[in-house]
């Protein structure tokens, strides 16, 4: 397949996508409205679906797992336990303490 027919092909499918989107972002407004409580029921179930699953972002970037060098704490939580702030107080000592 050549180049132009690959950037054609890519264009019409971007279009078609937005196009399609934009009238499923209404139908899923005219739904909440006509029906709000069944909707945040199922909004709901989708949400917590997907953070079972790993699929829920937290981040813009599309990060779905929290990693040792990510914002909070590795479990999850925003706060770090005590264990995990004083683990290598016996080797280093304490900083800025006279040894």
């Amino acid at each position: 397949m050549s180049l132009d027919k690959r950037k054609k092909y890519g264009e019409s499918y971007a279009l078609w996508l937005r196009n399609y989107q934009r009238a499923r972002g209404r139908v899923l407004t005219r739904l909440a409205q006509e029906n709000p409580d069944r909707y945040q029921e199922l909004l709901e179930e989708e949400r917590l679906r997907d953070e079972a699953e790993g699929k829920a972002w937290l981040d813009l970037s599309g990060r779905t797992k929290r990693t040792m060098d990510s914002a909070g704490a590795p479990n999850g939580n925003l706060s770090v336990s005590v264990r995990e702030t004083n683990a290598d107080e016996q080797d280093k000592g304490y900083v800025g303490a006279e040894e």
